[in-house]
């Protein structure tokens, strides 16, 4: 009979990679958890979360269950998802011992739906250690942080907008604008933005690569303090637009940098080497699967499965 509650404290049992305790049992049926005491497993130990129907799970593989859980659904590590992670592994488990009840092991989809994970656990291991073996030098560090700081020079912009149904009734705000109306005021009145009836049509700092490229081609050529002399027409509908201020980005120091462009630099150079790996292969295709089309300057595989090719949208 499967008990479906379990005493454990699997937060620090995950963190600290310790097992459970001699007195951490499960539970009877509707009795509530308590807290057990976690120690430390003997040297090769194979320590075991439950037995169900005759047959042992090892603890390292409800903690491989937990944590892949707890990433999927970014929840909090509190004695509340430990309870339900556990009652989903043990969901788990006696579903899949109905299914090799049933034969199902052998049905060619679940065979075929295995063979896939057990790849993807392989190449992700493989991927990892490969990984480990790259060694990125402060050079390479370097020219990836100048690549930071070119993408991140670039013009910034303070505006307002005051965003019409349709371009008469832009041209009349650009009008009104020209008289002297306070563009904050109109904006409260005017505009089909909700929050502008508070902030006059406010927007953060942004980019040109931000922006619907109509609205941003105008801002570029704008002096800090005018306005739109005609209306902006983006998918959105008409913008008066009123350019307060403008600035260039700034880069993150080397330093605040160096994490994330390490992460950077070890997966391309990751990249290559799996490329190396792919040339290498010596792959015969069954052609009359795949169908093999001539290498091009921009086709990037020698062999492509026998799909239409996706075509740019031109717009």
């Amino acid at each position: 009979m499967l008990k479906n509650r379990i005493s454990l404290v699997v937060g620090a049992l995950l963190a600290s990679g310790l097992c459970l305790a001699d007195d951490a049992k499960v539970a009877p049926k509707g009795a509530a958890p308590a807290a057990a005491a976690a120690a430390p497993a003997a040297p090769g130990a194979n320590v075991n979360i439950a037995t169900v129907n005759g047959v042992a799970y090892p603890l390292d593989l409800f903690r491989m269950f937990f944590m892949e859980r707890l990433q999927e659904t970014q929840a909090q590590n509190d004695p509340a998802f430990q309870q339900q992670a556990f009652n989903e592994f043990m969901t788990m488990v006696v579903a899949a011992q109905e299914a090799q009840k049933r034969k199902l092991q052998d049905a060619p989809d679940v065979t075929a739906a295995i063979e896939v994970q057990r790849l993807k656990v392989l190449s992700n291991a493989a991927l990892a250690a490969m990984a480990q073996d790259l060694k990125v030098t402060d050079d390479e560090l370097k020219k990836a942080y100048e690549e930071v700081k070119k993408n991140a020079a670039r013009t910034e912009f303070k505006a307002r907008h005051i965003l019409l149904k349709d371009e008469a009734a832009a041209k009349k705000v650009i009008k009104d604008l020209e008289k002297g109306a306070d563009f904050g005021e109109l904006a409260k009145k005017n505009s089909e933005v909700s929050t502008a009836k508070t902030d006059g049509g406010v927007l953060d700092w942004f980019d040109a690569n931000s922006m619907p490229k109509p609205f941003a081609d105008a801002v570029a050529k704008m002096k800090a303090g005018t306005n739109s002399k005609e209306p902006v027409q983006t998918q959105f509908g008409w913008h008066v637009i009123n350019l307060q201020e403008t600035r260039t980005g700034e880069p993150p120091s080397f330093e605040d940098a160096k994490q994330k462009l390490t992460a950077l630099v070890q997966r391309q150079k990751l990249a290559v080497e799996v490329n190396k790996l792919r040339e290498g292969a010596k792959v015969d295709l069954n052609e009359e699967v795949v169908k093999v089309t001539p290498k091009t300057d921009a086709a990037a595989p020698d062999a492509a499965p026998a799909s239409p090719a996706k075509k740019d949208d031109k717009k």
